[in-house]
């Protein structure tokens, strides 16, 4: 995976529910200095131009600015004071929209994320978005971080060969909670959320 080659950004849909939906079957790919770890995409969710959920709704600010940049940047907050989340900006540069990526299928670099998570089984590693970062040690030193070149994080291609996408509502949000936001790969067991979700 260490030899990944990033995914180039004109490949990358300008249009945030489309590179959603595109994102599902890729990696993604941390150096750490103990390795490399990562995994594929399984599920994200979209925060689209004037969406009430989004972070980008009201204005940009210093904490929000990554959203705003050119499609396919890192944009890392902490949510609830607890968890590091990880999303790709998704529009063009100054138009704030983006997608979290909230579950990873474990690839490699596996015995690095037991060890920052704490927990051997595979399957808990990453299903969710606070545990992903949490697994991949993503946190706000990452926020702006351009994907689409090897560093520190990118975006790789991965076995296209996935399954196939689920829709559905976004999970754990109060404002616009009914639009069907959510992609995820259906009969994946490394998907977050309610079993009513991911049929």
């Amino acid at each position: 995976m260490h030899d990944a080659a990033p995914i180039d950004r004109a490949e990358l849909p300008i249009d945030t529910v489309a590179l959603a939906r595109f994102l599902i079957g890729k990696c993604v790919v941390r150096s750490l200095p103990e390795g490399i770890a990562g995994g594929r995409i399984v599920e994200t969710e979209a925060y689209v131009v004037g969406d009430a959920a989004g972070h980008a709704f009201r204005r940009m600010t210093s904490r929000n600015r990554a959203l705003f940049l050119e499609r396919g940047h890192a944009y890392v907050y902490l949510a609830y004071g607890t968890s590091y989340m990880l999303n790709v900006s998704s529009e063009d540069a100054g138009i704030g929209a983006g997608v979290l990526i909230r579950a990873l299928e474990p690839l490699h670099g596996i015995a690095i994320m037991q060890h920052n998570r704490g927990i051997a089984t595979v399957r808990d590693l990453a299903r969710g978005p606070g545990r992903l970062a949490a697994a991949l040690h993503i946190d706000r030193g990452l926020d702006g971080l351009d994907l689409c070149r090897k560093g520190a994080l990118w975006l790789a291609r991965g076995n296209e060969a996935f399954g196939e996408i689920g829709q559905s509502v976004r999970i754990g949000i109060t404002k616009e909670a009914d639009r069907p936001l959510r992609f995820y790969v259906r009969g994946s067991r490394f998907v977050s959320g309610p079993r009513s979700l991911n049929r």
